[in-house]
């Protein structure tokens, strides 16, 4: 048995890779960045998807939601309008004598009230139209380029349809239009 060790045909010769080790660390260079090494073209093409990206439309579609809500809010009424309703009532009542006639006591417990919840709904769709135009007017003070999706448009045209109808709805209740002053037979 021979326990002698022949060296593998592809095998490299320590002593003649030691005498080869500071010439090839000379050829590293360890504080080199490999970023540095990149063309130029890769940065450009690194940095063209961040600039290309679609911005995104939360503010936009957030004021769109919330100009709906509150068009909604306005034609079927808030707890804010029945809580000024109320108010009015009160204090129409309280302003009362007992020697008021008819006429008086209704304008005091029904005709304040009923004004007093138009003038909120009529608040409440004003800020919803408002809101509303200013979501569509967006783009134009932007680039030209930015669009804003469909639906925040559609939802934002829904909102000023719906404000412009609580704000007819606000000048019929207002104005007493919509429905005429009960009067008392005299």
């Amino acid at each position: 048995m021979d326990t002698t060790k022949t060296p593998a045909p592809n095998a490299v010769d320590l002593d003649k890779a030691d005498a080869d080790a500071p010439a090839a660390a000379a050829d590293l260079d360890l504080d080199r960045d490999p970023a540095a090494d990149a063309e130029p073209e890769d940065e450009e093409l690194a940095s063209e998807p961040a600039e290309s990206e679609q911005p995104s439309h939360v503010a936009a579609a957030a004021s769109a939601i919330v100009a709906a809500g509150l068009s909604v809010v306005a034609l079927s009424g808030s707890w804010v309008a029945g809580i000024v309703s109320e108010r009015t009532s009160i204090t129409g009542r309280l302003e009362l004598t007992q020697a008021a006639d008819a006429n008086a006591q209704i304008a005091a417990q029904f005709v304040g009230p009923w004004h007093s919840t138009a003038l909120v709904n009529g608040i409440f769709s004003t800020l919803a139209l408002i809101i509303a135009v200013f979501v569509l007017a967006l783009p134009a003070f932007s680039t030209p380029e930015r669009h804003l999706p469909t639906w925040v448009r559609s939802v934002s045209w829904a909102s000023i349809a719906l404000g412009a109808l609580g704000i007819l709805l606000f000048v019929l209740m207002y104005f007493d239009l919509l429905l005429a002053v009960p009067k008392a037979a005299g």
